[in-house]
């Protein structure tokens, strides 16, 4: 139902202020009635990290910050949905407004801030929903006031693993002050042996992700790929939202400061994705995020090396009947090809597009 009322209310939520208009949204979201996630075809069907997807299309982080609504948004169709950023302990985020949208350039500038309720508040409803059908995640960060950020993301490991599928250590946000830094090569080892430690005590069946920035060079990606194998991450999420702004950008709100997101963010995630697949083969799964749009953003993302793919912002735009489109231009590329399954597409094309996305 809620992807046929999208059109009708799209005027109505885009005169509002994005930030309102989005907590209405989840909100509304929250209040569907609660069925099992659809059954998809099963040519769409995905095995990565030890769990089986139904479908490769999910939910990116910072749609349902707070985990209120996993079960409704699996409903509309998703192959998997990741709740948060979570931090330890509640914090405001960056004064508002923090959110602008770039509607002629299909695109959104967010300044967030790891805005959260809090570990508390979060991980009590990922365990009132335990038991639930459906593969649901959690992204962790750390408190901007932190004296000990890597602390936080072991508080975050032991408070949530067993009550998700996957945890991801999102130490890529352009919005909270120092926090890439944790991407040398000296912190992130560190940060990964910490988490991933946290998890075997608490929850060993718990996936360990990490999240990564697009804006990285050819040499950090060597040492964050070589990092994650090293301390047995098992999966990495390419990529965040970019702080880079491209001479294209049409949009009036085009110099606000914060990570831009959507069909700019397109091609600079399919290289970098494409060249983190090159590093890593079948060794460790990648999931593809940024600007995915239609069936056709999302092949390219798998082509490049994505088992999985996420998206967002296109929502903002498209609303939740772009999920099914997507799904059904997935089948058809394969109708076209004479394949059954996806894992032959995953990274076929990654030294091309490395060169070209």
């Amino acid at each position: 139902m809620l992807p046929t009322v999208f059109p009708l209310v799209r005027p109505l939520l885009h005169a509002l202020d994005p930030e309102t208009a989005h907590s209405l949204t989840v909100r509304a979201i929250a209040q569907l009635p609660l069925r099992d996630p659809p059954a998809d075809d099963p040519r769409l069907c995905v095995t990565v990290i030890s769990r089986t997807f139904s479908n490769p299309i999910g939910l990116a982080a910072g749609f349902d910050k707070g985990a209120q609504a996993p079960d409704a948004l699996l409903g509309l169709g998703f192959g998997f949905v990741e709740v948060g950023g979570v931090v330890p302990r509640p914090q405001p985020g960056n004064p508002r407004p923090r959110v602008f949208r770039l509607p002629e350039d299909g695109a959104v500038i967010n300044r967030y801030g790891l805005n959260s309720e809090g570990l508390a508040v979060v991980r009590a409803r990922l365990e009132s929903r335990r038991g639930r059908p459906g593969i649901v995640g959690v992204n962790i960060g750390a408190n901007k006031d932190s004296t000990d950020r890597l602390a936080d993301y072991v508080a975050c490991t032991r408070g949530l693993a067993g009550l998700v599928d996957f945890i991801t250590v999102n130490v890529s946000s352009p919005n909270t002050p120092g926090l890439r830094d944790l991407q040398g090569e000296a912190f992130l080892d560190d940060l990964l042996a910490r988490v991933v430690a946290a998890r075997d005590e608490s929850s060993p069946g718990t996936a360990i992700l990490l999240k990564i920035a697009p804006d990285i060079g050819l040499d950090g990606l060597d040492a964050m790929t070589a990092t994650a194998r090293r301390r047995g991450v098992d999966a990495l999420v390419v990529s965040n939202t970019t702080v880079a702004r491209p001479a294209s950008l049409a949009g009036a709100a085009r110099g606000e400061t914060g990570g831009l997101s959507g069909r700019p963010l397109f091609s600079p995630s399919t290289r970098l994705l494409a060249e983190t697949y090159r590093r890593v083969g079948t060794a460790l799964p990648l999931i593809g995020v940024g600007g995915v749009d239609s069936a056709e953003a999302a092949w390219t993302k798998i082509r490049a090396g994505a088992s999985l793919v996420q998206l967002y912002s296109a929502l903002i735009y498209a609303g939740p009947g772009l999920v099914g489109e997507i799904k059904t231009g997935l089948l058809r590329r394969m109708e076209a090809e004479g394949i059954t399954s996806l894992a032959g597409v995953v990274g076929r094309d990654a030294a091309e597009l490395a060169r070209s996305a």
